[in-house]
């Protein structure tokens, strides 16, 4: 049994399941727009589907809110004033919350994203991918350069000094110079935050169906070479796997994913992590978002339930702790997973015995080794009865890798 003596810091993330088209290398639960899309009613569902929750939840503050997609932008400012209102009307939002909407290029003017910030949204994660206009047609993006560049710059003409860029490398037939002119275009634009991670092939994605060229190991590792540079010379910390942000920018939300903390998941296949005090609960919705809207309010609306069990739980604290630079204090395990450190002991072990992992008095951490197998480093953690190849499972792109 797990004992908690505390439980974890809480933020919500709320799913927008529509697209204006799906993009080939998506594997998120993302809808291309048929018709018109249902804002009203979807904002009532989303505030049904959230009083529903808050049993498991009473009393217990949100520190962040985060409104993914699919293409949250599609709504107007509008419906979302009114969602964020009834979020407020429902849970105890901080006064310094940070709350982020993403945005796809091709969506969005300054005059709408004026409208967002006045709803309450402060931060804002702008899915660019590419400013190269043969790479976006080939990734099936509805922009162009000239969309994102816009898109960026209005951002910051609406009063936005805190938004995150996606950028994308690896890709099809991609050259480490023309991957390092995606990265100066985007900092040009002097986000606070980027989010900057290789494009992999997916499982149900028309990409896995029909694979691209993409560029081999020794290509994406120089990739890899001419970007770390750069981005550190423009004042861009690296805090995780493919995250980099100005001081005091990290996205606050993601982070506590990172550092397994809890969530509420609101909308057509949100998914939640809620600790009680013996135990850690996951749960999720039905993705489709017909489904989702006829069963809203009801136990239907649960597309599943998992308690999680013992053995599972170190090892999906490490899933995502190990993706942070700067590691995890040991206490930190204890406080999140309600076990002792001595539960990893064999192996951390292990994996410092492969030079994947360092461990000192102030934290635990991935080696730039490990940072560099990280799927390896992971699969050392997996419970005796998984096979490693199983590891692979267990990859995920960070929340912002998906602004449509």
């Amino acid at each position: 049994m797990l004992e908690f003596t505390a439980l974890p810091p809480l933020a919500l993330y709320i799913h927008f399941p529509w697209c204006v088209r799906k993009c080939p290398y998506c594997d998120f639960n993302s809808h291309a727009v048929r018709g018109d899309i249902p804002e009203e009613q979807y904002i009532d569902a989303l505030l049904t589907d959230l009083e529903q929750d808050l049993p498991r939840v009473w009393g217990r503050p949100v520190r962040s809110v985060f409104l993914g997609g699919g293409t949250p932008s599609l709504f107007s400012p509008e419906a979302i004033e009114r969602l964020l209102a009834g979020v407020r009307a429902r849970l105890v939002l901080l006064p310094e919350a940070e709350i982020t909407l993403e945005a796809n290029p091709g969506t969005v003017e300054t005059e709408r994203f004026s409208g967002y910030r006045a709803a309450g949204v402060n931060r804002l994660s702008i899915g660019i991918q590419s400013f190269q206009p043969e790479q976006l047609k080939k990734l099936g993006r509805i922009h162009g350069r000239d969309e994102a560049l816009a898109a960026a710059q209005a951002a910051r003409a609406a009063g936005f000094d805190n938004f995150n860029l996606d950028l994308m490398f690896g890709l099809p037939q991609q050259t480490p110079d023309e991957a390092l002119a995606d990265l100066r275009t985007a900092l040009a634009l002097n986000p606070a935050h980027l989010s900057l991670y290789q494009l992999t092939l997916e499982p149900n994605t028309l990409f896995h169906a029909h694979p691209p060229e993409l560029p081999d190991e020794d290509v994406l590792a120089a990739m890899q070479d001419a970007l770390q540079p750069e981005l550190a010379g423009a004042d861009f910390a690296q805090y995780e796997v493919s995250a980099y942000a100005h001081a005091g920018r990290r996205c606050r939300h993601n982070l506590n994913y990172w550092q397994f903390g809890d969530y509420l998941g609101v909308g057509a296949g949100a998914h939640a992590k809620i600790t009680h005090p013996t135990g850690i609960t996951r749960l999720w919705k039905v993705k489709q978002p017909r489904e989702f809207l006829a069963t809203v309010g009801t136990p239907r609306v649960l597309g599943g339930e998992q308690s999680l069990r013992t053995e599972d739980v170190a090892f999906e604290f490490m899933l995502n702790a190990l993706r942070l630079t700067e590691g995890f204090p040991a206490a930190l395990f204890t406080e999140r997973t309600g076990l002792p450190l001595a539960a990893l002991a064999p192996a951390l072990a292990q994996a410092r015995a492969r030079g994947l992992i360092e461990h000192d008095d102030a934290a635990i951490r991935t080696t730039p080794l490990g940072r560099r197998f990280l799927n390896d480093l992971i699969a050392v953690f997996l419970p005796e009865r998984e096979s490693r190849a199983q590891a692979g499972r267990h990859k995920h792109r960070p929340v912002e890798a998906d602004s449509r």
